[in-house]
């Protein structure tokens, strides 16, 4: 038996300075809020901007869903390979060129002529950012020490909350004064200003062990989630659920998704290492986030409709009226660390959630004529609930992902996050789209059939129309349908909350003797002789992976 003394990895942990993190980690976090206000920002504008979209490119409501779509999941299924290409070949040059595609596709998005184009173009920009993301998680897991990583990640999470909500805020802004196109142009400067300040600020660092890249693997996962979303947009245009169209689609989707998992878990270097769900704390806090993405995204879809379509408002105010949400993630989410240490992820996760579900659950009281208030408080409840959810679930993901692997253990967090979104865009999407047209159909006989599938389609169709009987119709139908919505929404939370309190593990027992790792080392002293194991998430470890100045 080897002594470990002699084990190359003992011998790098002994001979390493203690992890201190790096000189300039504060304002290298400033610079990846930046990059990573630009892709979340680069998506969420775009809600408030639907209504415009359709109307002045002639699109279906299944167009407008693809549009939202293309993005996550291109954004969803290119992730494993951009985090295996950050830890191959550095991640701060994965970050650059994710900008750099971000800010041409965006320009390409802006002048769209047709839906299709702007589909396209739209999934263009998925793929710069599935890049941009992770890229800025790996950075911040590599140049923060343990004990600082929770509070970083806690501003890493409640950026990414305000920009899901400043998103469609900005987005209102430009539509008061421009074309639709400006809210893609707006991503230009800024993803231009991320990448400039991430050459300068932003240090290098790779896995110094690297796997191959699966291409098979995430050409698998792309055509699975294609195909499923797409029969689940289909079912919820409103000519049913059984068609060949959409069951075919769905279930052929379903079945390359369990063939992309059989050979992931059988790939030496898969895309996705499925062996890390192995681990409760990362799989439950994996799945109560793809949850609750799932609720989030798809009830933004449908609020913003609610807003402008329901309540006459514009897209600046609609915009503004999501502000509560921003608000209460920044207050919180820096702040969820220092409640972690105190309570556990667990209780502060499974808290959040419960916050998340209530605010849900207080749509179903939403009518036309409620007053704002109550919508604002109720937008205010659940960015606390997203505050206290999205750092403590984000860090016990990542906390148990080598520093050296953290551009893949961030593409799965991230994607997650992001296969929820899209698949609660598409869900949630299509069941409003379903109870609106069930509900609104009894009311459009008089109409000639022409008008009367307009109206059936959508509630920007409906209100086109001009008839002043058909547009209350709409707004009750749309109002109902989304108070159902909202109760499906909630029971989304909910399942999510349980998920946390029953797997996601309790406050952890400091001060024993052993500290659990999946890599167990032996401790200097008798050979031969286990003296506990050393954790690749001990305080005062060095960093993993090679670390290298901002020069290359």
């Amino acid at each position: 038996m080897t002594h470990p003394s002699q084990d190359p990895a003992y011998a790098r942990l002994l001979d390493t300075e203690p992890h201190v993190g790096h000189e300039r980690r504060w304002p290298i976090l400033g610079v990846l809020t930046i990059c990573l206000v630009v892709v979340i920002m680069g998506n969420t504008i775009l809600n408030v901007a639907l209504r415009r979209i359709q109307e002045d490119l002639q699109a279906t409501q299944g167009e407008l869903q693809w549009a939202v779509d293309a993005y996550i999941l291109v954004f969803a299924g290119l992730l494993f390979t951009w985090g295996i290409l950050g830890d191959r070949f550095g991640r701060r040059l994965v970050l650059v060129s994710g900008l750099a595609i971000f800010a041409v596709a965006s320009v390409f998005a802006a002048y769209s002529d047709t839906a299709l184009e702007l589909i396209v173009w739209r999934a263009l920009m998925g793929v710069g950012g599935a890049a941009v993301q992770p890229a800025t998680l790996a950075v911040i897991t590599n140049i923060f020490p343990t004990g600082e990583r929770g509070k970083a990640i806690g501003v890493w999470a409640g950026t990414s909350g305000m920009a899901i909500a400043v998103g469609p805020m900005a987005g209102g802004f430009l539509l008061e004064h421009f074309w639709w196109g400006s809210v893609f142009l707006l991503n230009v400067p800024i993803a231009i200003a991320g990448l400039v300040l991430s050459l300068w600020l932003v240090p290098e660092s790779r896995d110094p062990s690297p796997g191959r890249i699966d291409v098979g693997g995430v050409l698998l996962s792309i055509a699975a989630l294609g195909l499923l979303v797409f029969g689940l947009i289909r079912g919820g245009e409103g000519d049913g659920w059984l068609r060949l169209t959409v069951l075919g689609p769905a279930v052929a989707g379903l079945l390359l998704l369990a063939l992309f998992i059989y050979t992931q878990r059988r790939s030496v270097s898969p895309a996705l290492d499925v062996s890390l769900f192995n681990n409760p704390s990362f799989s439950s806090a994996a799945a109560a986030l793809g949850l609750v993405f799932f609720a989030l995204l798809g009830a933004t879809f449908f609020l913003v409709f609610y807003l402008q379509g329901v309540r006459g408002y514009s897209p600046l105010q609609s915009g503004a009226v999501l502000l509560p949400v921003a608000v209460a993630i920044a207050i919180f989410a820096p702040r969820s660390s220092t409640l972690v240490v105190r309570y556990g992820a667990k209780a502060v996760t499974a808290t959040g959630m419960l916050i998340i579900a209530a605010s849900f659950g207080g749509f179903v009281f939403l009518q036309e004529s409620t007053p704002l208030w109550i919508l604002l408080v109720l937008l205010f409840v659940q960015g606390v609930g997203m505050g206290n959810t999205m750092a403590p679930a984000t860090e016990s993901i990542m906390s148990v992902v080598p520093r050296e692997k953290a551009g893949a253990g961030s593409a799965v967090n991230n994607s997650v996050r992001q296969v929820g979104g899209a698949l609660g865009v598409a869900i949630l999407g299509s069941l409003l789209n379903s109870l609106y047209a069930g509900r609104v159909t009894p009311s459009l006989s008089a109409l000639p059939a022409q008008q009367s599938d307009i109206a059936r389609e959508s509630l920007v169709g409906a209100l086109s129309l001009g008839n002043g009987a058909v547009e209350e119709s709409a707004k009750n139908a749309f109002v109902w349908a989304m108070h159902v919505t909202s109760i499906a929404t909630c029971a989304v939370v909910l399942v999510a909350a349980l998920i946390v309190l029953v797997w996601l593990p309790g406050r952890p027992s400091y001060g024993r003797p052993e500290v659990e790792s999946s890599t167990s080392l032996m401790c200097p002293g008798t050979p031969g002789e286990p003296k506990g194991r050393i954790s690749s998430e001990v305080p005062g470890l060095p960093f993993r992976g090679r670390l290298l100045r901002p020069g290359g």
